[in-house]
């Protein structure tokens, strides 16, 4: 059994019931040696081969769970032997008490209940043989039988509510991982999308500008001393501004490498979209001038989203669309899919979502200052739609 928080519970009620089995085998062989008959020497001997048998069974659990003969085999050999037992001594049907938990743990419910009655109607027939019928006879192993069942059942709805509970423990922490590996991610894109942003601005523009000044003065005079000098720093320059360049584009998502989100999302809709069905059209001008770290976010928006429609939606055809008007971007993602009830989802704060797609995408939106619309509904599509200023992420 895998270990749970349950598991000391299951492991005192085994416990107890191998306790049990083992004192009242002991009460057999004392009444056999105190009250000596002509079997007392037989009873001895199935006694002790019947603890013998009892004992086989939990090196049987060990090394052969998943054999049910050999399981079955060993059940009905201690059954047998339980009942010759009965047969000769009395005392032995109080035996059959422990025997009810294991007929329903390896049996089952209902092949075990089965068994639990047929053994109390063997316990009561032999009681009323060996010392008379009376109600105690009668009763006695009737509610031994009862209580039996009672906690049988409990217990292996315990068991099943602890297996439950244990998997639903293992789902969470592989989410969890999975979560925490997906927000390593995402830091991780945007330190890179923050460096390529902050290299652009100062130091490749700042290479840029020297090599400019330093090429405006070689050709203002050629003749003057040290000419050389200037030729080699704009030279210099323009080496260090190639690599700074090169670390952008190392920076940057490899979607972006044409410096165009426009290209990137015609780049993934002719090739990794189009493979999965999917027939994805882009309405973005090349002209559009967006920060690369804006870029990037759309980029990542734009996957997320498309995702969502080819795994849920259904939809042969998507439409990306980015207009700007002024400072203010609209960016939407509309597809022809079946669409769904939004009624569930928070309207104010979509990052509350249980979707973690949605959700994700609602959190980067957030950190962009914009917002995230939805409009859905069962049979009509989906259309995702993000308002930004660009003059807040200038």
């Amino acid at each position: 059994m895998a270990h749970t928080a349950l598991t000391p519970v299951f492991v005192g009620l085994r416990t107890g019931l191998h306790v049990l089995f083992a004192a009242l085998l002991v009460v057999v062989v004392a009444r056999a040696v105190l009250d000596p008959r002509d079997a007392s020497a037989a009873v001895i001997a199935l006694a002790l081969t019947l603890g013998v048998t009892y004992a086989l069974g939990a090196l049987l659990a060990r090394t052969a769970q998943s054999r049910r003969l050999a399981t079955s085999c060993w059940l009905a050999a201690l059954t047998a032997e339980w009942l010759v037992l009965t047969w000769l001594i009395a005392d032995a049907a109080y035996l059959v008490f422990p025997l009810f938990f294991l007929y329903l743990h390896l049996l089952g419910r209902w092949w075990g209940s089965a068994a639990i009655l047929a053994s109390t109607a063997f316990a009561i027939v032999a009681l009323g043989l060996h010392g008379g019928w009376s109600v105690g006879g009668v009763v006695g192993p009737l509610v031994g039988a009862g209580v039996a069942l009672l906690i049988g059942l409990g217990y292996q709805a315990l068991a099943r509510e602890a297996q439950q509970r244990e998997a639903l423990v293992q789902e969470l922490l592989t989410t969890r991982g999975r979560l925490a590996a997906t927000e390593h991610e995402s830091g991780v894109l945007a330190e890179r999308a923050r460096l390529a942003r902050e290299i652009h601005d100062t130091l490749a523009q700042g290479l840029s500008s020297i090599q400019m000044l330093l090429h405006a003065a070689e050709r203002a005079d050629g003749d003057r001393p040290g000419i050389d000098h200037i030729r080699l720093a704009r030279e210099t320059a323009a080496a260090n501004l190639v690599e700074a360049r090169r670390f952008i584009r190392e920076l940057t998502p490899p979607q972006l490498d044409d410096q165009t989100l426009a290209g990137a999302l015609r780049r993934l809709a002719a090739t990794q979209w189009a493979d999965q069905g999917l027939d994805v059209r882009v309405r973005v001008s090349d002209a559009v001038a967006l920060p690369m770290h804006l870029q990037t976010a759309l980029l990542r928006i734009t996957q997320g989203a498309i995702a969502n429609v080819i795994q849920h939606a259904q939809a042969s055809t998507a439409t990306v669309t980015i207009t700007v008007d002024g400072d203010d971007l609209r960016f939407s993602v509309a597809d022809d899919g079946v669409g769904f009830d939004a009624a569930p989802l928070p309207t104010q704060d979509l990052s509350t979502s249980d979707a973690f797609g949605l959700r994700a995408t609602a959190e980067r939106v957030q950190q962009l200052g914009g917002t995230l619309t939805l409009d859905t509904a069962v049979g009509r599509g989906t259309t995702l739609t993000v308002d930004l200023s660009l003059e807040a992420l200038s």
